[in-house]
């Protein structure tokens, strides 16, 4: 899982309320055996015609947008089914956080696993960020997560808060499986401990 410090980038508006996850990853993606190939399966259906040419309108294929690096979206992202590959495709996409009001609980529970950052701020700071990421011209923004800030290219500064353990699991880039592995020698202390205690158990 890539660490996340702080990243600069363009930023794309998506205010529409209630992105399913079968918006942002189709189900026709979900067959493959591994996760190759997800980035075109994000938001496939708002990128593509049906004849597979990118659609103009669409702000991810208009200039400006290029190699965006943020979301800002409307309320309640990620809803709909748990499909995990939704966050493996916005991440293959090279998007490194997400920013709105609320999220679906499942999807922010996908995507503090696999590393992708959501950033949850009042509707106010929300719609200005909405605004700014819709100018080509002022839309590029730096999130720093250990100083929980977002900065905008004019100087305007938006905090934030995140759970501190998740904070800690994104900065230093640990999947579960790694943050259960950083705490290995607290585990067989209190492996030897609990042995220790019911030497029968070892029977």
């Amino acid at each position: 899982m890539h660490s996340f410090t702080t990243v600069t980038g363009a930023a794309a508006p998506l205010p529409a309320a209630n992105v399913d996850t079968d918006v942002i990853m189709p189900k026709q993606f979900l067959k493959g055996i591994d996760r190759a190939g997800l980035d075109r399966g994000a938001f496939h259906d708002l990128r593509f015609a049906p004849d597979g040419s990118p659609r103009p309108d669409f702000v991810l294929n208009r200039p400006g947008w290029e190699e965006t690096r943020f979301l800002v979206v409307g309320p309640n992202f990620g809803c709909g089914s748990s499909r995990e590959h939704a966050v493996w495709g916005l991440l293959q996409l090279g998007i490194r956080a997400i920013i709105g009001t609320t999220f679906a609980g499942i999807f922010a529970d996908n995507a503090a696993n696999n590393g992708l950052l959501l950033v949850s701020l009042d509707p106010g700071a929300v719609s200005a960020l909405l605004a700014r990421a819709a100018d080509p011209e002022g839309n590029r923004l730096t999130v720093d997560l250990p100083g929980e800030t977002i900065l905008a290219e004019d100087g305007t500064r938006h905090a934030f808060e995140i759970p501190p353990s998740r904070k800690d699991a994104l900065v230093r880039g640990l999947d579960a499986i790694g943050q259960t592995l950083d705490r290995a020698a607290e585990i067989r202390a209190f492996e030897a401990r609990h042995h220790a205690a019911r030497p029968w158990l070892a029977r």
